[in-house]
């Protein structure tokens, strides 16, 4: 058992393993929320001693079966887990935090619904919005409880979202650097990240 296996007070850990992967061997861990009134789980790959030492990249990637399963173009998430995968095994330590947050928080089928409306034009947000859904309804709660559980107060986040950024500062978990994840966009692609951009502010430049 991990050293900092005391339980975080808003999470269990229900299970650990080995799990190599083609990027290296990481460890995986399962998470359940024990706080709110849903419950949640979420996945965490450990690369390394991350309790000590400069503090760990760290990632915190919301589920997308479209593109991390199905190698969606639709979308750049699938580039942005494996150039995190990559990055935290060149560095030889770090964290993925895998959370279930399909479509922004929207759940699988209403973002196929929302598909459905982006091909009849709408972007991103809009078609959220069109389906009576806020932008992003995802919330942070237990990355910062999970980084607890592992002894991490200090990251250096690989992100362009400023609400992961703020979500972790607000619980006391210190961003020390955020590190771009920055993937090249296609034709497809295109005008999902000119949107996350202006309409969701992400850091794209």
């Amino acid at each position: 058992m991990h050293a900092s296996s005391a339980a975080a007070p808003g999470v269990d850990k229900v299970a650990e393993a080995d799990f190599p992967t083609r990027f290296g061997h990481f460890r995986i861990y399962g998470f359940r929320g024990r706080e709110g009134g849903t419950p949640e789980e979420s996945v965490a790959l450990k690369m390394g001693d991350i309790s000590a030492g400069p503090a760990p990249l760290v990632r915190i990637h919301s589920q997308c079966l479209t593109g991390d399963v199905f190698h969606s173009l639709r979308c750049d998430c699938r580039q942005q887990l494996e150039q995190a995968l990559e990055r935290i095994a060149a560095d030889g330590r770090g964290l993925i935090i895998y959370e279930e947050k399909e479509g922004r928080g929207i759940g699988l089928l209403n973002k196929l619904r929302a598909y459905e409306l982006q091909d009849a034009g709408a972007d991103t947000v809009e078609a959220n919005e069109q389906l009576g859904f806020e932008a992003d309804l995802r919330s942070y709660a237990m990355p910062p409880e999970i980084l607890r559980y592992f002894g991490v107060k200090r990251v250096r986040l690989l992100s362009n979202n400023p609400d992961k950024i703020a979500a972790l500062e607000r619980a006391g978990i210190e961003v020390a650097e955020r590190v771009p994840a920055i993937v090249e966009s296609t034709g497809s692609t295109e005008r999902y990240m000119q949107t996350k951009k202006e309409k969701l502010g992400h850091l794209l430049d």
